[in-house]
């Protein structure tokens, strides 16, 4: 394994674990540090006892493919996995302790008894390997983002959804982080009104880049990777932006200069200002340039009160249970601040239940669509951009 991907694997590990001390000296109301304690003894209630025979495809350098506990989970039977390189399937095939591999996503799809795909494979390929796993019948979750750097990519995939009638469901992990999960549950409690103003901070700071598939990291366009920071407000009103000024920064990386990159990109920082559809604002960042820096956070402003973190200032005298579901029974909670087994878990529930899952392909493109648009507007000096809307179709 690489130094940087030994980085990235000790990163995702840790973000989830933080002790007791270390919230009280955080400012954490008590009435959090309950809420959070509780949640470990929440119990956890099956909704069936079907299993989902599931497909997991993608084991490259941060092994997402099991990293989100498919394999643990009571409702799944891992049925088999994939990856182009042969070692690659074979390590997922221990990790997911399955006995059946195919050598690529378009193989492993035409397995009629395969119900559901997990796509954690290259970002450009998201939207097209998630539109050929649906037009063969099967459920999708995908890793973030939806779309990478196509909007006619999001289109079709909206498409493609729509039509076949399927779940799809994007794993932002932001979503189920303990400071966003609290927030949505507030704002749809009305415990801050319409938000005037909120924060989305992705910041992932390396001196050398993350080895990838056909070098697609190299040189990427920073808000092309928006959705850790864009959750911090589509994950938590489930509004919209609708339109975006954005100022591109020029790091000193090599990776970054003419002629350096596949996307002719300058920017290894980009900072984006939104209009939204409750008539506030909102300021996301993607910035790989601040040196040392791999956060992972956001805050929300409203008429009612504010947030940042998990403890809530403002007129709300009951607050929501903000404690996140519980997970089944030997499920990990996983990186990214504990996210990676609430994202599996809500998809599998999602099937068994039959509803749309939280980060839906109308979330999932809300907040992948205006970091697409935002690079446009930072190639054009900040030229504010109108950004397409994808919603469900009204009754």
């Amino acid at each position: 394994m690489s130094d940087n991907a030994m980085v990235r694997r000790d990163f995702l590990q840790t973000m989830g674990k933080v002790s007791f001390g270390t919230l009280m000296a955080g400012g954490l109301s008590m009435q959090t540090v309950n809420a959070r304690e509780g949640q470990a003894q929440k119990a956890w209630t099956p909704v069936s006892d079907r299993k989902i025979r599931v497909g997991i495809v993608g084991y490259g350098v941060c092994r997402f493919g099991a990293a989100f506990g498919f394999q643990d989970h009571p409702n799944v039977e891992v049925v088999a996995v994939s990856d182009l390189f042969p070692d690659r399937r074979q390590g997922l095939m221990k990790a997911c302790r399955c006995d059946k591999s195919y050598e690529s996503l378009e193989v492993l799809i035409k397995d009629k008894s395969i119900e559901a795909v997990f796509v954690a494979t290259d970002a450009p390929s998201h939207a097209r390997h998630c539109i050929e796993v649906l037009k063969h019948g099967k459920h999708v979750m995908t890793a973030v983002p939806a779309a990478y750097g196509s909007i006619e990519d999001a289109e079709k995939l909206v498409e493609t959804v729509q039509r076949t009638g399927l779940k799809y469901m994007m794993a932002e992990t932001s979503c189920f982080r303990d400071d966003c999960y609290a927030m949505r549950q507030i704002y749809h409690a009305g415990g801050f009104g319409r938000i005037v103003y909120s924060e989305g901070e992705y910041y992932h700071y390396l001196a050398k880049p993350i080895g990838s598939y056909k070098n697609w990291r190299l040189g990427s366009p920073p808000l092309w990777y928006p959705t850790h920071s864009t959750a911090y407000y589509i994950g938590v009103t489930g509004k919209r932006f609708t339109c975006v000024s954005c100022v591109g920064f020029r790091g000193d990386f090599d990776a970054y200069k003419s002629g350096a990159n596949q996307y002719n990109n300058p920017f290894t920082d980009e900072v984006a200002l939104y209009q939204t559809s409750e008539g506030g604002s909102s300021r996301m960042l993607m910035c790989k340039s601040a040196h040392g820096m791999i956060i992972e956070t956001g805050r929300v402003y409203g008429e009612r009160g504010w947030m940042e973190g998990t403890t809530y200032h403002g007129v709300a005298k009951q607050l929501p249970d903000m404690t996140r579901p519980a997970l089944p029974p030997g499920v990990p909670a996983g990186g990214h601040g504990g996210s990676h087994g609430q994202l599996s878990n809500e998809f599998i529930t999602s099937i068994l239940q039959d509803r749309l899952p939280m980060v839906n392909v109308y979330e999932a493109l809300a907040m992948t669509v205006p970091g697409i648009v935002a690079h446009q507007s930072a190639l054009k000096d900040g030229e504010t951009l109108k950004i397409p809307q994808f919603d469900p179709p009204r009754a």
